[in-house]
């Protein structure tokens, strides 16, 4: 079972349990819908569910109030949880040019011809865009941005991205 990140706990809002969220996701609403069911990762690494009975923006956050969480007491004890959902649960994308994070870990990057330069180990989400983190053979990781011009097909059912690097992009 895979999960992912959808969001972060910031801090308590308010005196009735509602929390300040960092989102982590595209789609927040669908997310954070009323009903919808996550996991709260607590600091100590101990898990539990969170039902969202309410969400609202708030600068550049969500204001989430869950059914469990009736107080501001109980509001601080959430404080820095990550709140996940699991991937088999996501539904998939419309646009064959978008993909989950998890659909592109592990996936083997060649080059046009073929030639194997290593895996994709994770997604790296920057305020530049995003990059491809590239583990090569020999342990050495590099960035690559993850643009059409570099990245010209993702193949998810094969398992691989084609890259076409400028000169010295995959040197380590």
């Amino acid at each position: 079972m895979r999960e992912l990140v959808v969001g972060r706990v910031a801090k308590a809002h308010g005196v009735t349990g509602e929390l300040a969220v960092e989102v982590r996701t595209d789609e927040p609403s669908a997310r954070f819908a009323v009903d919808a069911t996550l996991i709260a990762q607590l600091r100590d690494r101990t898990r539990r569910p969170l039902t969202v009975s309410a969400a609202r923006p708030h600068s550049g956050r969500l204001l989430v109030r869950f059914a469990e969480v009736a107080t501001r007491d109980v509001a601080e004890t959430l404080r820095g949880a990550l709140l996940l959902v699991e991937a088999a649960d996501l539904p998939p994308s419309d646009d064959p040019d978008e993909f989950y994070d998890h659909e592109l870990e592990g996936l083997a990057a060649v080059l046009a011809d073929g030639t194997p330069v290593g895996d994709i180990r994770e997604v790296v989400h920057s305020p530049g865009g995003e990059l491809l983190v590239l583990q090569r053979p020999d342990g050495a990781e590099v960035l690559v941005p993850f643009v059409r011009a570099i990245v010209p097909q993702v193949d998810v059912a094969a398992r691989r991205v084609v890259l076409d690097p400028p000169e010295g992009l995959l040197d380590p």
